[in-house]
């Protein structure tokens, strides 16, 4: 399916976020935003000029509070959906080391989850395939 106005590409960038027990992290979309009350990813959209890195670790501070540095982030794989409004693609970075306790500062729930629980969450149907990737390298 081509890329139109109407179907745009949007570049967004996701984090898991690994524990010392093998746990990661996903929040919980808000109420009033588009699919609230999935389980997703930290992260969010690449602004004009922004690496997808850079973007991560801007996101990650905004939302969790914690501080990432970009050789701490190693890219993991990437999902490519196509949602009714536009193509969703999204980098998948795996992070074990970051300083401060993540938090929610934007209102959303946060939870640690073994990999393996992921397929028992509603998370977007972007993120699903990314689960069994997870999985297997963790």
């Amino acid at each position: 399916m081509p890329i139109t106005e109407a179907n745009h590409l949007v570049l967004v960038v996701a984090c898991a976020l690994v524990d010392a027990d093998g746990r990661v992290l996903v929040a919980q979309r808000p109420a009033g935003r588009s699919m609230s009350g999935m389980w997703e990813f930290p992260g969010g959209k690449v602004e004009a000029g922004e690496t997808p890195e850079a973007a991560l670790v801007r996101e990650l501070a905004e939302e969790l509070g914690i501080d990432v540095t970009h050789d701490c982030l190693a890219p993991l794989s990437f999902a490519s959906h196509g949602y009714e409004a536009f193509h969703l693609l999204m980098p998948l970075y795996v992070c074990r080391k970051w300083s401060g306790n993540a938090t929610s500062r934007e209102g959303q729930n946060l939870k640690w989850v073994f990999p393996r629980e992921l397929y028992d969450i509603d998370m977007p149907p972007a993120d699903i395939p990314l689960i069994a990737i997870l999985r297997d390298t963790l």
